[in-house]
């Protein structure tokens, strides 16, 4: 079994693995870091991997999500899977949620401001996977250290600079 993060680079995202780690660390879990690619530029703008006038490299992006997960879990598993498609958010969270299975995760940590609440936004791909009954969700919807006494904050994750609760 292990803890398994589903991760854009998004700020939640990048909380969502700071908390594996913690609880990981903790309680003896690996933790293995999955992302889906789509190949289409426009989601990579709508996440922040490209400017506007940027043409999209998707090694690149690899690249970035790769060293990104290394600096804040350097023995973190990092998979992912390129798609060719744009598919709508719950087709998306399919490829995510395949993924994550393929890792019998005894928890996944999700980083959303959204998932749960009595409204959800259509377009949450964390929706689609908190739904699957098939594993625990442990969701981070701040950036903040834990509150738990024997959970050790992950080092200067939470310094001045990055803090946002």
């Amino acid at each position: 079994m292990t803890f398994v993060v589903p991760f854009d680079g998004s700020e939640l995202a990048e909380a969502a693995l700071v908390r594996a780690i913690e609880y990981g660390n903790a309680l003896e879990e690996d933790v293995t870091v999955v992302s889906v690619i789509p190949e289409r530029t426009r989601y990579a703008r709508e996440k922040g991997w490209i400017g506007e006038d940027e043409e999209y490299d998707i090694p690149a992006v690899l690249d970035r999500l790769r060293d990104q997960v290394r600096s804040i879990a350097p023995d973190a598993t990092f998979e992912y899977e390129r798609i060719r498609e744009f598919p709508p958010e719950s087709q998306l969270a399919d490829h995510i949620e395949r993924l994550v299975l393929e890792h019998d995760p005894s928890v996944v940590f999700l980083g959303s401001d959204n998932v749960g609440r009595v409204v959800t936004p259509l377009t949450s791909v964390g929706v689609h996977v908190a739904a699957d009954e098939a594993y625990d969700v442990f969701i981070v919807r701040h950036r903040h250290p834990p509150k738990l006494e024997a959970i050790d904050p992950h080092g200067d994750f939470y310094d001045d600079t990055n803090s946002a609760s």
